[in-house]
């Protein structure tokens, strides 16, 4: 008897899910998309008719795809198992066109877990491939493959030969260059605060507990008192100088903290930025390899965590249920809220038939797992866990004080009002689990020191007044948490976009990382002054949203696809056209970086350039002198071997990993993956590396511990301590 085939994506995925159907079934991977556009040429024909796309089979898929369809015929049924998705309906549908598979044959099963009960589930309950899913990923596809191969000529001729342009990482980029200009233009404005270090009057040295109060306005005025100046701060601690100090008012009331909602993709990416330092593609990456299944002692292969891709934060009542019985029995019952907590994430086009993203057992708890994950592995799978958990746990509860004090000047009759804070965890509830980081450090934190038992009217001495100055800050620049949260809270881009197009514009030399945060290149700025100018809806943020609207619509059967693309490229083509004809070149000064450095052949300055693999130091006076070479940074260490400098260098191609070797290369070929530290080993005083976020080890000793401070960062320590 024929076996039915079931077809998935990837070979860990066929691994897993064969593993559950048993030998009834064979499952096979395509290994993701098997058709698309072609390469080379747009692939897309436009007439009075609509839009064609010519689909042709990826040169490394032919042998797949001959396997498939042989597979395919021998089978009764064949089971289409790809991802819950349009990207995974479109790979289905592909498909069925490329194997030529026939349609009474075919059954679309879907599911968002790869566990026993899913598949199960799934399978008993096929069903018929969904056009608008796949009509809605054909639209992006088109569209995007338009704006990508008409925008980019553009640039060649006005910029640079090489360059690209996207629908949704031309708006990504704007992102990014709109707040390096805010950042440049940003007047720092001077405010004063002073602070009155107090402590309740007739208690003794001993007994007595110090706190601070900050001045917050003159008696009667509800609106903060401005101090601008020096001159000001100094007038005011003058006249308090003697002031009679007294509580005018006490409230005390209970605050509460609620819990985050289960990951969704978005957060998932900001979250394992702010706490692991993954970036979004390395996030997905991690993900899939969670989502597909992992060896798991005698359960064997299974699914970790529910389908990453997701903007929904809905969740199985079955796992909810899990969930609560676990928080009672490991925690308590009062760690567990009063009523189930509902999650409705506010994000267009959230698809609430989805999933949030989740550990498919919270029994499977990460120490309980983690001999068997990888150490990438096991922090994500533990980050998932834990905001899963701690979305069912009870609010943590504090008791906050605020205390208005006054304070009577006896130079000048002055009233001044004085404010001082305390709040003292009472119950951690969630936090017991699991606490969401913040993109910047918080004004304030929810727990602060807590203030001495205070009645009105107690009198209070006054230890010592101190002021400080300070300067209004800037936007801080994007991480990728904080650019991918800003893309999502604007509509632009979906789930899958999200890391494609973090390291697209960094691939493209159009941005740099510096200490974890986004600044555009020249370049970068040079390439979106363009786009803005003469494309202003494509690089208009709401223009950009609305598209996703209409592809959200196309997709829950609410729009056709091929008018939707019509109203859109009309006007796109014309302008296209009229920025051929009127668009003036950018000059080469305005997209290379400035260095320190001179050409050592014609003495004039060395610039930075982007080139096929990444950025290079070039003579501005190219062409008349070509001379060019790799940009070296100095990591401050010598190399072990012959004593010359180390340095940080990259791999060929696009998105080669970062390696530091020796800058005697090729005499000495000393190269390291981990970047050196210049602390000795306090053990053998040879070479230490990084190791992880906080630590490191030694090359010689093995000696492993937390990373040693430079000294400027013990300086720093000192400085905080005084």
């Amino acid at each position: 008897m024929a076996k039915d085939l079931v077809i998935v994506e990837s070979p860990a995925k066929a691994r897993t899910v064969g593993r559950f159907l048993g030998n009834k079934y064979e499952a096979l991977a395509s290994m993701g998309h098997v058709r698309d556009l072609p390469k080379g040429k747009m692939g897309v024909e436009i007439d009075e008719k609509g839009f064609h796309a010519t689909y042709t089979v990826l040169p490394d898929k032919k042998k797949i795809v001959s396997e498939l369809r042989k597979a395919s015929k021998a089978a009764g049924t064949v089971y289409l198992a790809t991802d819950p998705d349009r990207e995974g309906e479109a790979i289905s549908w592909h498909l069925i066109n490329a194997i030529k598979i026939d349609p009474k044959k075919v059954k679309r099963v879907v599911f968002h877990e790869i566990t026993k009960e899913a598949i199960k589930e799934a399978f008993d309950h096929p069903r018929e491939l969904d056009q608008n899913l796949v009509d809605a990923q054909q639209a992006r596809r088109i569209l995007d493959r338009l704006v990508g191969y008409r925008l980019s000529p553009v640039l060649w001729g006005k910029v640079r030969r090489g360059l690209s342009a996207g629908r949704v990482q031309s708006v990504a980029l704007r992102l990014v260059v709109d707040r390096e200009r805010e950042i440049g233009a940003f007047q720092p404005v001077e405010y004063w605060t002073i602070d009155a270090n107090l402590a309740k009057h007739g208690d003794s040295a001993k007994k007595r507990i110090e706190f601070k109060a900050g001045l917050h306005s003159l008696k009667g005025d509800k609106k903060k008192m401005d101090i601008p100046n020096g001159d000001r701060s100094a007038e005011l601690t003058s006249d308090l100088e003697g002031a009679v100090y007294g509580v005018s008012s006490i409230r005390k009331r209970e605050t509460k903290s609620k819990p985050s909602a289960p990951f969704i993709t978005s957060t998932m990416q900001q979250e394992a930025w702010r706490k692991l330092r993954y970036t979004a593609r390395r996030t997905m990456q991690v993900a899939q390899q969670l989502y597909e299944g992992m060896e798991i002692g005698d359960e064997g292969l299974v699914g970790l965590i529910t389908y990453m891709r997701t903007d929904s934060t809905t969740v199985a009542e079955a796992a909810i249920k899990e969930t609560i019985g676990y928080i009672k029995s490991k925690y308590g019952a009062e760690y567990a809220p009063g009523s189930v907590r509902v999650y409705t994430k506010k994000v267009k086009g959230a698809q609430e038939a989805h999933e949030a993203i989740r550990p498919t057992s919270v029994l499977r708890a990460p120490e309980t797992v983690r001999s068997y994950l990888k150490n990438d592995q096991f922090k994500l799978y533990s980050l998932v866990w834990q905001r899963m958990v701690a979305s069912q746990m009870s609010d943590a509860l504090f008791d906050s004080t605020t205390v208005e004090i006054e304070a009577s000047s006896t130079k000048s009759d002055t009233q001044y009002q004085f404010r001082a804070r305390g709040s003292v965890l009472k119950f951690p509830g969630f936090r017991t689990v699991y606490m969401e980081s913040a993109d910047e450090p918080a004004s304030q934190d929810e727990e602060t020191p807590s203030l001495p038992e205070l009645a009105k009217e107690d009198v209070l001495d006054c230890l010592d007044l101190s002021k400080e100055q300070h300067f209004t800050q800037p936007p801080p620049r994007f991480t990728e948490a904080t650019l991918i949260r800003t893309m999502e809270d604007k509509g632009i881009g979906r789930p899958s976009t999200y890391a494609p197009i973090m390291a697209t514009i960094l691939d493209r030399d159009y941005v740099l990382k510096d200490q974890g945060r986004f600044t555009p290149t020249k370049l970068g700025m040079a390439v979106t002054d363009l786009l803005k100018q003469h494309f202003p809806d494509i690089m208009d943020v709401g223009f950009t949203a609305k598209i996703e609207d209409q592809l959200d619509n196309v997709a829950e059967g609410q729009q056709e696809w091929e008018p939707m693309l019509k109203d859109f490229y009309e006007p796109f083509d014309k302008s296209i056209e009229k920025a051929m004809k009127e668009a003036e070149r950018v000059p080469r000064d305005q997209i290379d970086e400035e260095t320190d450095e001179f050409c050592e052949k014609c003495e004039r300055p060395m610039v930075i350039k982007s080139g096929r693999f990444g950025r290079f130091m070039s003579c501005s006076g190219f062409p008349d002198c070509k001379n060019s070479k790799p940009i070296i940074i100095r990591v401050g260490v010598p190399c072990p071997e012959c004593g010359k400098d180390m340095v940080e260098r990259r791999q060929k191609g696009r998105g080669g990993k970062v390696f530091y070797g020796c800058s005697g290369y090729p005499d000495c070929k000393f190269a390291l993956n981990q970047r050196p530290l210049p602390q000795p080993c306090p053990e053998c005083d040879e070479m230490l590396v990084v190791s992880g976020r906080e630590n490191a080890r030694c090359l010689t000793c093995k000696w492993k511990g937390a990373r040693p401070e430079t000294e400027e960062e013990a300086e720093e320590s000192m400085e905080e301590v005084a």
